[in-house]
This record gives structure tokens, C-alpha cells and sequence, in this order.
């Protein structure tokens, strides 16, 4: 079947297999079963969608509505949204939290109105529901940080867990001593790495695997003392991929570690990544699986990031999966579709930012609940509809009457509109993977799918002594003073000023590190410019010519060569 996205007018397909799971994840109501229609979108418009409502990195200062502490928030102050604090979101000071699933009639819940839609009444719902102040969970000194767990001493992290004094990163998992790193794992004292795994004492590397002491390396596995190496395997004293000396070596980098030839080593680099071969889809130990970095997973395909998934498509950074469709940054998860963030759901569609939710559609920041429907900060409820208590028999009955005015107005089986997200694209992760400009956003069709909402808030930044462009700071960490605290660094690339924190420049000085010249966001921005994007296109090895699918655009210089060729070429 060959459908026509509503939003971008693309064309995308719809395969017997994708039908079957439509039905497979389909509720059942007094045995008659409520069909989940083939998705309206494309695969990139329904990302997007769900990404909009996802904002990692932007925090705000607010107080809590409930004890009027001051706290960081990720909602910006002119969203006049109710606020609580972490502790008093998740305590049992507010009914919709308390434990007790009776039949109450629960705070902010209210009625379905068959003369509305259903995205009508759960904006007003998610309007005047109070929200978390940030997601995470069993975090120590980690104010600073966003979808955080088990995590101490962080700051300005996100979507991490297992960390331990860190800052600066996203998306990393079982980290001590790292800063400004992204999708990695198993890290100790490393610097401005980007998809690694297992390292140590590490800066500048890029999908790289159990290296110790190595600098600017590319797809590197099981190295030691190595700089500006690409597709390297267990050596040690390489320079751009020569061998050399103990002796020389250790003095050849102490030249090229210097902040004013970095460009030189990037420019050496570039060179040496265009003439080494590349793998042309990094899938490991997985059977019938299409995508780019996959690992322990089967009959996954048009996947991006995932790990132990099994019958799974269109799921991107997603780990511990089963007949799962159309997930972002999310895991442990049965028999679910169009989720994001959050986990451990199962036969459940249409969740954003929960856990533990079982049998329900269309939830948000829920948490240990089965049987929700349009339901928003409950924790330990069942038969629940607009936040309302109703009896088993109520709720059986009242849902499908729901669905099928949602069948009417088109609203069945679309995922949450980008219209009621609670912030501006330019907050959230859409913006990373689908940028778009104000005046994109301002100029979108009212009635279109895709309307998203736009911020201008700017966050007041706190007063300094004195602002230092960051040309102008010394090159060597050792001349930098200690009163560099009290100074703000102007961004090299956005003119934006930033702060430096005491944990930070005593990590610089262990280190032996440069301050950074460019802005967190900008840094950020540049780890995620080293990843290939979230699509595949058929190409050929450029060895043996058989057809393969790749993230590498045919357009691009790299040499890319099927798994048996690249392997052919580095061992």
C-alpha cells in the first residue's frame, strides 16, 4: 500500500507486515476489536511529532506552585503552567498522586464531551494538570539535569543515566569523570566524545570501542596511545595511523595536543577518514535488522540507536523491546506504538514520558497505572478517562464510545498534535533532527497535522564582572585564574555567553584541557554534526559492488564497503 503523507505530501509504504501489527496492538472491547488505521504520516513527520514534545536541554528558573521553593524547570515562566518540584510531584500531597485507586472522582478530572475532540479537551487536561519540574528519578545534587536516573554530582546532563560527576552530556549511560560527551557508555575521564563505548582517558573520539588514552579517533576498537586514527584495531603508539616509538610519540602529541593545532589535527584527520573504508551499516550480533548502530536485536527494521530489540520498526534509541513501532528514547517496552520517552509499556499506544503502563492510550507523565485513556500525572490508577475515576464496567463501555467519535473526527490513531506540546519546537529534540526557522513554524497551515509552536523566551543571564570573548582566553589551562568563575565566556560561533563552574576548571586542570571558547549548545551541536543521519539509502559497495543500504548519502566521499569488504579491509 502506497500512502501519501497529509503532512509533506511524500509518499511512503505501507507493507502486509505493518498491517498485521496495526491489528495485533488494536484494543478489544467486549470482544469487538478497535482498529489502529495505518499511519497518516510519513516516518519523518511522525518523528518529528513526537519529538516536539521532548525538551532535553532547555531549563528555566520558576518556583514550585506547590511548596514555592525556587527551582529549574523545564518549562520557561511565561508558560503559566503549574509547576511542582520533583519531591512534591512525586509525593502524595495532591489527589491525582495519592495511592489509593477507589472510585473516586480524582482532581482535574472531568467528563468526555461528545461535542468536542478529544485533543480539545485533553489540551485543557495537560493545561491544568500540574507537571513534573523536570523527569528523572533517585538523582543526588543533579538540579541541573533532565530525564536523569540514578545519578549523582551532574550538571547539565540529559537523558543519562548512571553518572557520576559529569556535565555537559546526552544520552550517556554508566559514566564517571566525563564532560561533554554524547551517546556514549562506560566512560571515565573523557572529553568531547561522540558514540563510544568502554573508554578511558579519552578526547575527540568518534564510534570508537575500548580504547585507553587516545585522542581524535574514528572507529577504533580495542586501542592504547593512539592520535587522529581511523579503523584502527588493537595498536597503540599510532600518530594518523603511522606507528611510531614510545618516545617519539609521547613527544609528537605534545605539540599536537596544543588548542592552536587542533584545526591542523582535524584537517589531518578529514583527510585520513576519506581515505580509509567505512562500514555501511554498523549492526552487530542481529539477524534481519536494517538501520545504523544496532546491537543483540532481530527482525528490527528502519531502526537507529537500539539495542536487545526483537520485531521492532521505526525505533530510535530504544533498548529492550517487542513488537514495538515508532519509539524514541525509550525501553523495556511490549506491544506498543507511537511512544516517546519513558518506559516498561505494553499493549499501550500514543505515551509520552511515563513508566510502567499497561492496556491505556493517549498518556502523559503517568506512572504505574493500567487502563488509562486520555489521562495525564496519575500514578498507581486503573479505569481512568480524562484524569476521572469510573468502575471497570463504566470505563469498557465509555472508552469505545470515545474511540469511535475519535474515528469520526479523525483523530484515532494519531499521536498527540505538535500543537498542544507544552513548548516551542526550538526547545524540544525536533529541532536537532528536523531544524525549522520561525517564520517555518509561524507560517505552517492552521488546520495542518503538524503545527508547531515557536518560543522567544530568553532566560535572563546572571550578572558577571566582566564578559571575555573566547579568542581572547589564554590557550594553556595553567594561565587561567581561578577568578575565571566570575567571568562570563562569549561563544566564538554564537556570540552566546556561558559560564564556567568550579567542578568544570578543576576538570580542565586534571585534564590538562583548554577552556572551551564555544557554548554548551554549540558544543553540543558539533558532537551531533559528527553522526550520519537517521536514513538509509541503497547504494553499492565500492569494493565488490553488491547493493546495500547505508546511512552514507551516495554523494558523500567516504569509501563504503559491505561488512564483508570492510572487514576484509582492516583486518
Amino acid at each position: 500500500m502506497i500512502k501519501s503523507c497529509k503532512n509533506c505530501q511524500q509518499n511512503f509504504e505501507i507493507i502486509d507486515e505493518d498491517l498485521k501489527f496495526y491489528n495485533k496492538i488494536s484494543p478489544v472491547f467486549n470482544d469487538k476489536k478497535y482498529l489502529i488505521p495505518a499511519p497518516s504520516l510519513c516516518l519523518d513527520c511522525r518523528q518529528q511529532r513526537r519529538l516536539s514534545f521532548r525538551n532535553e536541554r532547555n531549563l528555566y528558573n520558576h518556583k514550585c506552585n506547590l511548596c514555592q521553593k525556587t527551582i529549574i524547570t523545564i518549562y520557561s515562566p511565561d508558560k503559566n503552567h503549574t509547576i511542582y518540584c520533583r519531591d512534591c510531584w512525586w509525593s502524595d500531597k495532591w489527589p491525582a498522586r495519592s495511592d489509593h485507586s477507589g472510585g473516586d472522582t480524582i482532581n482535574y478530572g472531568r467528563d468526555f464531551d461528545f461535542n468536542r475532540l478529544f485533543f480539545e479537551q485533553y489540551k485543557d487536561l495537560l493545561q491544568s494538570t500540574p507537571k513534573a519540574a523536570i523527569i528523572g528519578y533517585n538523582c543526588e545534587n543533579c538540579d541541573y539535569t533532565n530525564y536523569q536516573n540514578d545519578s549523582r554530582n551532574c550538571y547539565l546532563t540529559f537523558g543519562s543515566g548512571k553518572m557520576e560527576d559529569c556535565s555537559y552530556c546526552n544520552w550517556c549511560y554508566e559514566a564517571k569523570n566525563i564532560m561533554d560527551c554524547s551517546h556514549c557508555v562506560k566512560g571515565q575521564l573523557d572529553y568531547m566524545n561522540t558514540e563510544c563505548f568502554e573508554t578511558y582517558n579519552t578526547r575527540y573520539c568518534y564510534d570508537s570501542k575500548q580504547i585507553t588514552d587516545c585522542s581524535f579517533c574514528i572507529d577504533c576498537r580495542g586501542c592504547q596511545n593512539c592520535f587522529g586514527c581511523v579503523g584502527l584495531r588493537k595498536k597503540e603508539y599510532h600518530i594518523f595511523n603511522k606507528p611510531y616509538p614510545k618516545e617519539q610519540y609521547e613527544e609528537m602529541i605534545k605539540d599536537l595536543n596544543r588548542l592552536e593545532n587542533i584545526q591542523k589535527v582535524q584537517q589531518e584527520l578529514n583527510k585520513l577518514k576519506i581515505q580509509r573504508s567505512h562500514l555501511s551499516s554498523r549492526i552487530t550480533k542481529s539477524e534481519a535488522c536494517s538501520g545504523d548502530d544496532i546491537e543483540n536485536s532481530k527482525n528490527s527494521l528502519m531502526c537507529f540507536g537500539i539495542k536487545n530489540c526483537f520485531d521492532c520498526k521505526y525505533c530510535n534509541e530504544a533498548i529492550i523491546a517487542k513488537d514495538v513501532y515508532d519509539a524514541n528514547r525509550s525501553g523495556n517496552n511490549e506491544l506498543t506504538y507511537e511512544i516517546c520517552s519513558g518506559g516498561y509499556y505494553s499493549y499501550s499506544a500514543f505515551i509520552y514520558a511515563s513508566s510502567h503502563i499497561n492496556f491505556s492510550h493517549y498518556v502523559t507523565e503517568c506512572h504505574s497505572n493500567n487502563n488509562l485513556f486520555g489521562c495525564a500525572g496519575l500514578r498507581n490508577k486503573q479505569y481512568c478517562i480524562l484524569n476521572k475515576q469510573y468502575t471497570k464496567e463504566e470505563y469498557e463501555k465509555l472508552v469505545p464510545k470515545i474511540i469511535e467519535h475519535m474515528m469520526k473526527t479523525g483523530e484515532w490513531g494519531e499521536f498527540f498534535p505538535s500543537s498542544i506540546s507544552p513548548f516551542g519546537y526550538n526547545e524540544t529534540v525536533a529541532q536537532e533532527y528536523f531544524p525549522l526557522t520561525k517564520s517555518a513554524v509561524g507560517n505552517a497551515d492552521l488546520h495542518s497535522l503538524q503545527r508547531f509552536n515557536w518560543s522567544d523566551f530568553e532566560q535572563e543571564f546572571p550578572k558577571v564582572e566582566k564578559i571575555i570573548p573566547g579568542s581572547l582566553l589564554p590557550t594553556i589551562i595553567k594561565e587561567i585564574p581561578d577568578d575565571v568563575l566570575n567571568w562570563a565566556i562569549e561563544c566564538e560561533v554564537t556570540k552566546k555567553p556561558f559560564k564556567i563552574i568550579k567542578p568544570e576548571l578543576e576538570f580542565y586542570r586534571k585534564m590538562n584541557l583548554p577552556i572551551p571558547r564555544r557554548h554548551p549548545d554549540q558544543r553540543h551541536k558539533d558532537r551531533m554534526a559528527l553522526r550520519n543521519p537517521r536514513k538509509l539509502w541503497k547504494r553499492n559497495c565500492m569494493k565488490c559492488n553488491a547493493e546495500i543500504q547505508t546511512t552514507y548519502s551516495p554523494d558523500r566521499s567516504e569509501i563504503v564497503y559491505c561488512e564483508k569488504c570492510y572487514l576484509g579491509s582492516i583486518y
